[in-house]
């Protein structure tokens, strides 16, 4: 017969195949509370593998607020049927979604305790994406009024009500990924996984195996099976984000994918075939890519069968106010803050600022102020240093700059440029000769500089030196 915490192989398959038709995320524990199995909505809620968390602790593998405070299993009593608590876990997103836990003891014929099962419902489709409540001009926690956003927030809701493939696009940081989950989120596949894919963050090697699974034994290293993320997305969603950086060969199994929907492990001949709705993401200009032949023409129009383009803040007018008020208001929730909003100079740089990193920068710029504000207004000197850098001051900071003239640099460096170059090329040119001369170091190129190295990380990441 079996039992908890001492599975025999073949009986693993069939508790296997019982709790993944379960329609929400579900575990089993052993009476030391350490993972004996996830299904497959689980690992999809979790991005966790049910063979990576075996023999866990429970709380190592939720992550849960729960765990903290009370343990749902301890507050089982023998004449407990069940216990449910409402709480969130952290998933390897990094991601905080708030679910609902049921706990139930398991037993055997003769009334010992064998084990635990514990039932994971997500509850994102009933609470929003954010805690904070309803805001004007929004959908899903996306916030905006300007035309370009009203136009987003009206084919929303039809497109989620769709199946049909999406791709999104636009520049770094204009909430791409936002988009995707609340397209999910408002879609009749809310109580299926949502699961992200960085198409860019892994060697092709690793990629497929991650994308399509494995089979024991298909190559060195694989010891045990894995399902794979398309098939821990069944009945849900799965959102390759960066897909421009997908390599050609996994772009042929991604576009066999969506003409037949099953999935073929590398080393299997068996397919799976899974129901699974795919919303793509990129920054990249993909019509550039087909015409030099670094993206698939055919698997291009597959995914391109809806298309929505995110603009850039510095396109969206009067929502980058309406933006720094909506986070203004989140963050001084999140911290416990009475912030009130912008001193009317704090705003006036706020607004002249071009945003390169879009809503994202824009987030963090407002996430740093709260964090150091020590008033209930956010005034200039809340803000991040280098928005009050103007590039008259900078030329006049870099003019000032001292420089280690051993080694080798001119004690003015903007000396070898040309009055005609502008202030982002010269500081590009500055940063890299600094480079050169601390042969790479990065501390020694800013202490030539007189900078923090903070600061030369972050301009050398404004200007893409790697």
């Amino acid at each position: 017969m079996p039992y908890i915490g001492g599975l025999f192989p073949n009986e693993r398959v069939v508790l296997s195949s019982f709790i993944n038709a379960f329609p929400v995320g579900a575990l089993i524990l052993d009476t030391n509370r350490r993972v004996v199995l996830l299904n497959r909505a689980l690992e999809g809620l979790l991005g966790l593998s049910s063979e990576e968390a075996e023999g866990l602790p429970c709380y190592a593998v939720l992550r849960a607020r729960a765990c903290l405070r009370c343990c749902p299993s301890l507050a089982l009593d023998t004449a407990s049927e069940s216990v449910s608590v409402e709480s969130d876990i952290i998933n390897r997103e990094r991601q905080l979604v708030p679910v609902r836990i049921t706990t139930s003891a398991v037993k055997g014929f003769e009334g010992n305790l064998v084990g635990f099962l514990e039932v994971i419902e997500d509850l994102r489709a009933m609470q929003g994406l954010h805690k904070e409540g309803p805001t004007a001009f929004s959908f899903g926690g996306i916030v905006g009024k300007s035309p370009e956003m009203e136009k987003i927030f009206r084919i929303l809701p039809v497109l989620a009500e769709s199946d049909s493939s999406i791709l999104i696009t636009g520049e770094t940081g204009t909430g791409k990924d936002v988009i995707a989950e609340a397209i999910h989120q408002a879609s009749n596949r809310a109580k299926g996984p949502f699961i992200k894919v960085n198409c860019g963050a892994l060697p092709e090697t690793l990629l497929e195996s991650e994308l399509f699974g494995h089979t024991k034994g298909a190559f060195t290293g694989a010891v045990d099976d894995k399902p794979g993320r398309f098939r821990m997305a069944n009945n849900g969603t799965l959102y390759l984000t960066e897909i421009g950086d997908l390599p050609l060969p996994l772009q042929v199994k991604l576009l066999t994918f969506l003409d037949d929907k099953t999935v073929y492990p590398i080393g299997s001949t068996r397919g799976y075939s899974v129901d699974v709705r795919v919303i793509a993401a990129t920054h990249r200009n993909l019509e550039e890519m087909v015409a030099k032949g670094t993206f698939r023409k055919d698997l291009f129009y597959r995914l391109n069968v809806v298309r929505l383009h995110l603009p850039a803040l510095r396109e969206r007018g009067e929502d980058i106010l309406l933006l720094l008020d909506h986070f203004v208001r989140l963050f001084s929730h999140k911290l416990n803050k009475t912030i009130e909003g912008f001193s009317p100079q704090a705003l006036r740089e706020l607004k002249k600022y071009p945003y390169p990193g879009n809503v994202r920068e824009l987030r963090n710029i407002v996430e740093y102020a709260v964090n150091v504000c020590d008033a209930r207004l956010i005034f200039p000197r809340h803000l991040p240093p280098y928005l009050l850098e103007s590039e008259q001051e900078q030329a006049a900071l870099m003019a000032r700059t001292p420089v280690d003239t051993s080694a080798g640099m001119q004690s003015n460096p903007l000396a070898n440029f040309a009055s005609t170059d502008n202030w982002s090329d010269i500081e590009r040119k500055i940063i890299l000769d600094a480079l050169a001369k601390a042969k790479g170091r990065r501390n020694e190129a800013a202490r030539l500089l007189g900078w923090a190295r903070s600061t030369l990380w972050r301009k050398m990441k404004q200007y893409e030196i790697n």
